[in-house]
């Protein structure tokens, strides 16, 4: 019993631990997004332009036959073909909604579990996924409630399922921690969060390099524009 109420401690601050991270990396993300994203798409413009200006309109005109064919077959063939829900599926489905519907909770904790379990569901049945239909009712029937009875052997069994249920979700904390610690963005997070802590702002640098190429792309198209054509003898 000591052992499972460690456990269910541990894996509270893990999941407040993930939260906090991933509060951090959404709100680094939007701030991104606003002040150095929007600059990146307004240079990514311009230097569009300019390569349209250079091309020509003739090159401009066969460039875009030839990405909208591209794009049409591509388009076609990234239509996935009709799924169709066999009967194993359909049996499948009826067997998890059977032993996890949320109407058959003993509490608000274990309604919110068979909710989430049946949204994941309701998914693959729709997806024709049995593979994760079947994991889905595997993890169940391995979990703590699925042991039915109140003798002191059943409460033993679903003891011993909580503990291992709460040890995989630690590692899957883990592992989730590990990668978005790994992640581009979180490294890029890191390294403006180091340079703050020295005063500097490495976001504000990119800032004021992206608006001299924005001025420059800017000029450099306006004199392509405003020069006059050669014409033809």
């Amino acid at each position: 019993m000591a052992r499972a109420r460690e456990l269910e401690a541990l894996l509270v601050e893990r999941r407040a631990e993930m939260a906090r991270l991933h509060q951090e990396v959404t709100a680094f993300k939007v701030r991104y997004r606003h002040e150095v994203g929007r600059l990146h798409d307004q240079l990514d413009e311009l230097e569009l332009a300019i390569a349209d200006a250079e091309l020509g309109e003739i090159n401009k005109k066969l460039k875009d036959e030839g990405a909208s064919s591209s794009s049409t077959a591509a388009g076609a063939a990234a239509d996935p073909a009709p799924r169709l829900t066999s009967d194993a599926v359909r049996k499948l489905f009826r067997d998890v909604a059977k032993v996890i519907h949320p109407d058959l909770a003993a509490d608000p904790h274990a309604r919110d579990r068979r909710h989430r379990l049946m949204v994941e569901a309701n998914r693959a049945y729709a997806l024709g996924d049995e593979g994760r239909l079947r994991s889905i009712l595997d993890a169940w029937e391995r979990s703590p409630e699925a042991i039915v009875g109140t003798d002191a052997e059943a409460e033993r069994q679903r003891l011993l399922r909580r503990i291992t249920q709460i040890d995989e979700e630690l590692e899957g904390y883990a592992k989730d921690r590990a990668e978005l610690l790994e992640s581009p963005i979180w490294k890029l997070k890191a390294m403006v969060d180091e340079a703050a802590s020295r005063g500097k702002d490495l976001v504000g640098d990119m800032v004021k390099r992206l608006k001299r190429d924005i001025l420059a792309a800017r000029n450099r198209l306006d004199a392509m524009q405003s020069s006059p054509r050669s014409t033809p003898r």
